[in-house]
Order: C-alpha cells, then sequence, then structure tokens
C-alpha cells in the first residue's frame, strides 16, 4: 500500500515538474526577485570566470613557454555572452527585457539562462550572434 501511495505522489510532482514552463517560473517572480536573480547569475558567471583564471596561472606560472589554449579563451568568451557589460549595474532593464523575451510564446519553452544569454548578447550589440542563438534555441524547445 505505501509503494502504491510512494509511486503515486511520485507521478504526480513528476506531472507538476513536467508542466512548468521556463516562461511561468519568470513571470512568477517579483521585479526585485528578477533583479535578484540576474545579479546572482551575473555574480556566479563573474566569480567562476575568475577563479578559472587565477586556476590556469597557478598550473602554468612556471613554464615561459606555456600560450593560453584556445579552448580556454572561448570559455571566457561564452561566459562573457551571459554577462551585458552596457547595462552596467542598471540589471533592471535586463529584467524588463526578459519579460518582453517571455511575451512571445516562441520563447516560452526557452530556459532562463539561454533566455538571459540572447537578452544580453542584444544589450551589447551584438544582434546577428543573439538571433543566431535565439532561432537555435526556439529550434530546439519547440512544442509539437
Amino acid at each position: 500500500m505505501n509503494k502504491i501511495i510512494f509511486s503515486s505522489m511520485f507521478l504526480l510532482f513528476f506531472e507538476f515538474l513536467q508542466s512548468s514552463i521556463p516562461a511561468d517560473f519568470w513571470n512568477g517572480y517579483t521585479q526585485k526577485e528578477k533583479i535578484a536573480f540576474i545579479n546572482g547569475v551575473y555574480g556566479t558567471v563573474a566569480k567562476i570566470k575568475a577563479h578559472h583564471k587565477t586556476e590556469v596561472r597557478k598550473q602554468f606560472i612556471y613554464d615561459d613557454n606555456w600560450v593560453e589554449p584556445y579552448y580556454i579563451e572561448r570559455f571566457y568568451e561564452i561566459a562573457d555572452e551571459y554577462l551585458s557589460e552596457e547595462v552596467g549595474y542598471n540589471i533592471n532593464i535586463i529584467a524588463m527585457h526578459m519579460d518582453a523575451f517571455y511575451s512571445n510564446s516562441d520563447n516560452y519553452n526557452i530556459p532562463v539562462l539561454e533566455a538571459l544569454r540572447v537578452v544580453s548578447l542584444i544589450q551589447d550589440g551584438q544582434k546577428k550572434t543573439a538571433n543566431l542563438r535565439l532561432l537555435r534555441a526556439q529550434k530546439k524547445y519547440e512544442k509539437d
């Protein structure tokens, strides 16, 4: 009997997780919570990047012939796509553009971090890259 109850609870919980879409997740927050979320993402990405640079420097500090490989440079470029430099500390602009992003039904299923990446790229004037990322995400996460 306990197994049946546990199984049914698990299925209900799993169904709840399946029915939640990123747009609902985002729109469920207040403006202050959205700003805090974006601030947290920005802080995390910046910290990861700084920590990685420190660790790479520690490993190769005594090797004069070492040249930073392309994949490390590419990692930093990808990390920078999630951060908007043009907006600066006015994260409210990003939050408002995220709201606009999720107002389009084609974007409902795109995960919040990918949406943030697209919005940050647009804010930094990288429209071509942002549009490419957006089209790929729309294709990847479209519901039939």
